[in-house]
């Protein structure tokens, strides 16, 4: 777990971020309706999270900056035994103030008189700029009259680009709930079953290891189903002889994971899955090697692209020249998605790919990003032979990048031909 003293540094950092004579605010997230009077589960704001590790509704942060020095104060929902009754137990102001490392704890209901207080004499704001939340809407009249207007939702994105010990420790539980999850789908009887029923293992071992919620819809893609990159429906039955694309991962204590094997209903690779199969993988383990510090994320692009498209050559899938092909954007009809995403509190951490200067930031150590090359052949295109079409192959794993090179964080996960088949005990 993440201790006190590591969000109090966090938020340290972004006050020192700050100009002098400012004024910072972030809210927590809000409850969603799902229909009429009911709503969806509660998970806080990922930002806000980040900076104080408080999972209620209804709370506010705020950063006050004088020269050179500055205090925080939180504004939590204040106690309510008869709200509590149907709701659930708050922390409340006492608990709130002996908990957190913050200079001034009040209730929720004091936030619109105090905040009146803070933003008095100062010429600067930093505040969620897009916000759509609902409290954010209902002060923006105090902060309209601010000329310097901050947008600190991209401050602190920022910062989340690299991953502290404590944050690597959790991925990795994460990751390690998931790997279960994946073995248990490669294990288990598949044929004549729905795509759904395996979406409920897959999850099902998630809830039992502490995994309360998956860090996306899970995708369970029978056959020509994987060509929709991002199929979710599930519905479908599992086919003798096809392959099924699992992209699952679990959340755990509010770290992601993101995890994709593509593996046979009947537990054995035909031929050209094989062939299919083997090329995606040989580009991805090709691609995580090359992982070090200095290397950019467009330059695995373009060696996973040229990788894949000379396979395809080769295959009879693609025709002509690898590097004619490439110019001509025609392996992307194959491969249209990008090689990996930044990862942590969110499954796509939204940390930027470019810096000020709108020069893409290259891999650095403690950032974690997946890899994930993958392969999609239509059923209806008459232009592959034959034995290659309904087949959609992705093999993505979760990487961290070291002082030296990489770290396969996901490296458990069986996913060679042959380890795969073994796992089937069918």
């Amino acid at each position: 777990m993440i201790k006190e003293s590591e969000y109090k540094k966090r938020r340290d950092l972004l006050a020192k971020k700050m100009l002098n004579n400012s004024v910072g605010i972030i809210f927590s997230a809000e409850y969603t309706t799902r229909s009429h009077d009911t709503q969806h589960p509660f998970r806080q704001d990922s930002n806000f999270y980040y900076l104080t590790g408080f999972k209620e509704d209804n709370a506010v942060l705020v950063f006050i900056k004088t020269k050179n020095k500055y205090k925080t104060a939180l504004f939590v929902q204040k106690k309510d035994e008869l709200l509590e009754l149907w709701t659930g137990k708050r922390l409340g102001e006492k608990e709130a103030k002996k908990r957190f490392q913050v200079d001034e704890v009040y209730t929720s209901d004091e936030f619109k008189k105090r905040f009146k207080s803070f933003v008095k004499n100062k010429k600067n704001i930093y505040c969620e700029v897009n916000s759509k939340k609902q409290e954010f809407k209902k002060i923006l009249k105090l902060v309209k009259d601010f000329k310097n207007r901050y947008d600190i939702t991209q401050i602190v994105q920022k910062m989340r680009l690299f991953k502290s010990p404590a944050e690597i420790e959790l991925i990795k539980e994460s990751i390690a709930i998931t790997a279960k999850a994946h073995h248990r789908a490669m294990c288990l009887n598949k044929r004549n079953k729905y795509e759904y029923e395996l979406q409920a293992e897959i999850e099902h071992e998630f809830k039992i290891n502490s995994a309360y919620s998956d860090a996306y819809t899970s995708i369970v893609a029978c056959g020509n189903n994987a060509n929709t990159l991002h199929y979710i429906e599930n519905d479908k039955p599992m086919i003798d002889k096809e392959l099924i694309l699992i992209d699952a991962g679990c959340e755990h204590n509010y770290y992601a994971s993101d995890i994709t094997r593509t593996i046979p209903v009947n537990g054995r690779y035909t031929q050209p899955q094989k062939e299919l199969y083997n090329l995606v993988l040989n580009t991805q383990l090709k691609i995580i090697n090359m992982i070090k510090p200095g290397v950019k994320r467009t330059h695995l692009q373009e060696i996973a692209e040229k990788m894949l498209t000379k396979g395809m050559v080769e295959l009879g899938i693609l025709k002509g020249d690898y590097k004619k092909l490439i110019k001509q954007q025609k392996h992307k009809r194959y491969y249209p998605h990008g090689i990996g995403h930044w990862m942590g509190i969110d499954v796509h951490d939204p940390a930027p790919y470019k810096d000020t200067k709108n020069q893409e930031i290259s891999l650095q150590k403690g950032m974690v990003l997946t890899i994930e090359p993958g392969l999609y052949i239509d059923k209806n295109d008459k232009s592959v032979p034959k034995k290659y079409r309904g087949i959609g192959i992705r093999i993505e794993d979760d990487i961290l990048v070291t002082k030296d090179g990489a770290q396969n964080l996901s490296n458990a996960i069986v996913k060679s031909i042959e380890e795969i088949e073994a796992l089937a005990n069918y």
